[in-house]
């Protein structure tokens, strides 16, 4: 009797401390410019020199990773691999490089190449064809293609080598690199002694324990663009990252027709089926990795991928013939939302 007395009261003592706690934490929001995007921090520390600390410590770890994996930088570690391509070249990675690749060909196996990070070839092209508003010609799209294909790159876990197989290939990290940052940023704050923040960069994020009195960090899914798509939905997020891929903001229109940003490897052309793939998966990286897979496989091969990841859900929106179709798995269902207005 005496000791569960004694353990109520703990339990009680307890929860008035953590009560405590909680109403000390305050709120505070940064924003920079990292990796070519902005990466917004939303945080609760106990006062604004311990926020800052962390936050400045996140970004400068952010900037490293730039360093590293940018595909702009001509001078970064990604870029100088990349030079080195058909030289017969076994290249030293970096962990942190060789993290990055090692998931991307994880990836690129999983869904059979449509997700595949050699495909920078093709992804310059289209960010030319975007820029002249004209489409490229069949021998040159046949070119490039030429020179992508996950197999032709090949590691080594034994020495953490990389060598491309082919010349004039290019990796392009754009679909992972700013996700592996969020996720190394968020890492950050916890050695930091932050538990509660959300980290941002271009849509995608990943969040920690929710604010304080909170189910979660409120994240809107945004609806597809065009007259009649399903509605926003309001979903909570803790301890779990959220990506979104498609092709609302960046996109060509060539002849009267639509093409996203984002390519087939295996036809080398932009995607023509207007959508809104959204994820949310236990890293940031698995969740971008499905939705760029989804997006280039389709809902029906692509989702199959998200019921064998644990974790994942995805709720997919598209319009590839005038038609809108709403495609989720089978866990979308579990994922706490706020309910929606009357």
């Amino acid at each position: 009797m005496v000791r569960s007395f004694l353990a109520a009261a703990a339990a009680l003592c307890f929860l008035v401390t953590s009560s405590s706690a909680d109403e000390a934490l305050q709120k505070y929001v940064y924003e920079k410019a990292e990796m070519g995007l902005p990466f917004r921090i939303s945080l609760y520390a106990r006062d604004e020199a311990a926020a800052k600390a962390a936050a400045e410590a996140a970004y400068d770890r952010i900037a490293v990773l730039n360093s590293i994996l940018s595909d702009y930088d001509s001078d970064s570690e990604l870029s100088r691999l990349s030079q080195t391509s058909g030289q017969g070249k076994a290249v030293p990675v970096s962990t942190d490089l060789w993290r990055v690749l090692v998931r991307a060909q994880d990836f690129a196996k999983m869904s059979d190449g449509a997700f595949d990070i050699t495909v920078g070839p093709l992804v310059n092209l289209w960010r030319r064809a975007r820029h002249k508003q004209e489409m490229p010609s069949p021998e040159l799209i046949a070119e490039m293609k030429a020179r992508v294909g996950y197999k032709n790159l090949r590691l080594d876990p034994e020495h953490h080598t990389a060598e491309l197989l082919l010349p004039e290939m290019r990796l392009d990290l754009g679909a992972i690199a700013k996700n592996y940052a969020i996720d190394e940023a968020i890492a950050v704050l916890r050695r930091h002694g932050i538990t509660r923040a959300l980290i941002g960069g271009s849509g995608d994020m990943t969040a920690t324990d929710a604010p304080p009195d909170q189910p979660g960090w409120r994240i809107e899914v945004a609806p597809l663009d065009v007259s009649g798509a399903p509605p926003a939905q309001i979903i909570y997020l803790k301890n779990r990252s959220i990506a979104t891929s498609g092709d609302m903001f960046q996109r060509v229109e060539i002849g009267g027709k639509r093409y996203s940003h984002i390519v087939d490897p295996h036809t080398g052309i932009g995607l023509t089926d207007h959508s809104l793939v959204t994820v949310v998966a236990p890293d940031c990286m698995t969740a971008n990795g499905l939705t760029t897979s989804i997006s280039v496989l389709g809902p029906e091969r692509g989702l199959k991928l998200v019921e064998a990841t644990p974790g994942a859900a995805a709720h997919v929106v598209r319009m590839p013939d005038d038609k809108i179709q709403l495609v989720e798995s089978s866990r979308w269902k579990d994922v706490p939302k706020a309910a929606p207005p009357p």
